[in-house]
């Protein structure tokens, strides 16, 4: 078993080249010096990420990603990464990006998060989007 897995919630969605992304976001955390043990992407729709953020995080909006982080070990990744497709579509557009391109950055937006990266302040911001850009322009499609 895989120790990256892609699931539906409430929604038809398939990710394309899955294991080209697994070995990305795989390579992605071992570059920053931790072990992999499980990532569970769940892809759903804004409405159904919008009722998760307000059940557990208490945050009335809408979200691109929650990520969950059910690591043991301070060294170990593992979690939960809900990412709302309404969203990136429509980030993707704003931005005038490729749908691929903004739900990338999603994908290892939420990675850096569970490897201890944070996105309050602005510096934090910066620091989080440099990965990120680092790490798509490692990423092979």
């Amino acid at each position: 078993m895989s120790k990256i897995q892609f699931f539906n919630e409430d929604i038809s969605f398939v990710l394309p080249n899955t294991k080209s992304i697994s070995a990305w976001l795989q390579n992605t955390i071992k570059e920053e010096g931790h072990h992999l043990t499980s990532l569970n992407y769940i892809f759903c729709s804004d409405e159904y990420l919008h009722k998760i953020n307000i059940e557990y995080l208490d945050h009335d909006y809408y979200t691109d990603i929650i990520t969950f982080d059910n690591s043991e070990y301070e060294t170990s990744i593992e979690g939960d990464l809900f990412i709302s497709i309404d969203r990136v579509t429509e980030n993707a557009e704003n931005q005038f990006i490729s749908f691929s391109e903004e739900l990338h950055r999603v994908m290892v937006h939420g990675v850096l998060h569970l490897l201890g990266y944070k996105d309050k302040t602005e510096a934090q911001k910066m620091k989080i989007r440099e990965k990120e850009n680092a790490y798509l322009s490692l990423l092979k499609n």
